[in-house]
């Protein structure tokens, strides 16, 4: 008799415990699985798709004289890029670097004036590019060099963010054609929305 108390007993015990603790398990393990998922699907915005091409002010470049050329970036809304003094420590200043043959000379590269900035990754005010991003330099042309077409080459390196994150800095290489030919032979003025419209 005392047996089947006891083993009654035993069990009431073990009825009444998993009682008490089956909520909180259950409650723990139907919140686990939400919690998982929400955090499983946030993801960091995409990197924004910026456009950069190579312009020159002439559909020609005369021998013994000097034509402008640019490198023109295409920042989408809501994301910007560092300038090429973003104040910032952490920060990739933007840079673009100009090459060409032996004898074609590159002027120094003037860069726009950047928008001062405060967002919520940095505690301090940023200088960055938004928007359509003009920059110039100038391409001289030896006075004995040889006529064709020749080659100049553009490498950029910008870092991309939008309000919230900044992404991997980027380098993009694009090449920028153009005929060269004498002096005395007429070029036209092209891009005037880039470089305006008189000369």
């Amino acid at each position: 008799m005392r047996r089947k108390n006891y083993l009654r007993l035993a069990l009431l015990s073990s009825l009444t415990l998993s009682l008490l603790i089956s909520p909180v398990s259950f409650y723990a393990r139907k919140n686990a699985t939400p919690f998982a998922t929400e955090a499983s699907t946030l993801a960091l915005p995409a990197q924004p798709t910026i456009s950069v091409n190579g312009f020159f002010a002439t559909d020609k470049a005369q021998r013994g004289r000097a034509v402008q050329a640019a490198v023109v970036m295409e920042i989408p809304r809501d994301f910007h890029v560092n300038s090429n003094k973003p104040l910032g420590k952490y920060v990739k200043a933007t840079a673009l670097k100009v090459s060409a043959v032996s004898g074609i000379k590159i002027g120094p590269v003037s860069y726009p004036r950047g928008i001062i900035r405060k967002f919520s990754f940095s505690e301090e005010q940023l200088s960055v590019f938004e928007g359509r991003v003009v920059m110039r330099f100038t391409v001289t042309i030896p006075a004995n060099f040889q006529p064709g077409v020749t080659q100049i080459t553009a490498r950029l390196l910008y870092q991309s963010c939008s309000n919230e994150v900044c992404f991997q800095p980027e380098t993009r290489s694009i090449s920028m054609p153009i005929a060269v030919v004498n002096a005395n032979e007429p070029v036209k003025r092209i891009n005037g929305n880039i470089f305006g419209r008189r000369g």
